[in-house]
């Protein structure tokens, strides 16, 4: 059984939908996450989230989206993955983002998702039914290739393996999908043949974009975390981050001009697109009968 937490809503307006995929609402039917990656910055004090580690979800969580999206005066396109992910362990069982879906679909908004679980197949059917009269955007999280390397730091994630195999899936079926390659941890994942191997990973399994971050951030809260994990998988480099950001809030890769610079030409050349403006536009060009009155 999962615990539940009382909720008052669950789709709420976001401020600027043209920084961040061209969402309209933001929904979060989780809290919590089980991929237990090194880095996450919902970790952070900021956000309030008492035992991180473990999964909760909004009780009644299906009469209040259906409730939200009736009462809607303008559809648009739906995000949900920025602070717990749709598909963790628990969605399995739970199918909360699965129903979700099914209202999204019934009421006629889009729908882009952010996630790390290849689980999203399962729902593939669902998103194609979006997809014939809005907007479906998926970015699925790929921060290393390397299986083995991507284990170390996101433990209870699937394979990067799998990931980009479930790109192959959605796209294969004319979902547009593709990766957010963020973070980029410094000194361990901002490396050339790391970037290039994703940027030609991504191209071999269909890939429409790519949205990197040449860095990572560290708040309070996620800071402690990440360094005591760091002491643990790397010993000796928490004092070399130390040294090198302080309490800096974003602590970009020491190489990022030279990253940039190749992943933007190797991007060019396999055909996939990286900036936010033009992903946004993918994303609304996707829908097979464009709705008049659907809103960015």
């Amino acid at each position: 059984m999962i615990q539940l937490i009382p909720a008052k809503t669950i789709i709420s307006r976001t401020s600027h939908p043209e920084s961040w995929f061209g969402n309209t609402y933001n929904m979060n039917l989780y809290r919590g996450c089980n991929h237990g990656c090194i880095y996450c910055d919902s970790r952070s004090d900021c956000y309030q989230v008492e035992n991180f580690d473990e999964i909760v979800a909004k009780e009644n969580a299906f009469a209040i989206i259906e409730k939200e999206l009736r009462c809607k005066r303008k559809r648009g396109v739906i995000g949900t993955g920025a602070m717990s992910d749709p598909y963790n362990f628990k969605e399995k069982g739970q199918c909360l983002t699965q129903g979700a879906l099914q209202l999204i679909d019934r009421y006629g908004f889009g729908v882009n998702i952010i996630t790390k679980s290849d689980l999203i197949v399962r729902d593939l059917d669902l998103l194609k039914s979006i997809n014939e009269q809005a907007p479906v955007g998926v970015g699925i999280t790929i921060t290393i290739a390397d299986d083995d390397l991507a284990r170390r730091i996101e433990p209870g994630a699937p394979a990067a393996s799998r990931r980009f195999a479930a790109i192959k899936s959605l796209s294969d079926k004319g979902i547009y999908a593709g990766i957010l390659m963020m973070p980029i941890l410094p000194f361990i994942s901002d490396d050339i043949g790391n970037i290039l191997t994703m940027v030609r990973s991504a191209a071999e399994n269909g890939a429409r974009f790519i949205y990197p971050l040449f860095g990572m951030t560290l708040r309070d809260g996620q800071r402690e975390y990440f360094y005591q994990e760091l002491d643990r998988l790397y010993p000796g480099l928490k004092l070399k981050y130390q040294k090198l950001f302080g309490n800096c809030y974003q602590c970009m890769s020491p190489d990022q001009e030279k990253l940039a610079e190749l992943f933007y030409r190797e991007c060019e050349h396999q055909g996939i697109i990286y900036r936010m403006p033009e992903i946004i536009q993918g994303i609304y060009n996707s829908a097979g009968r464009r709705q008049l009155n659907l809103e960015l």
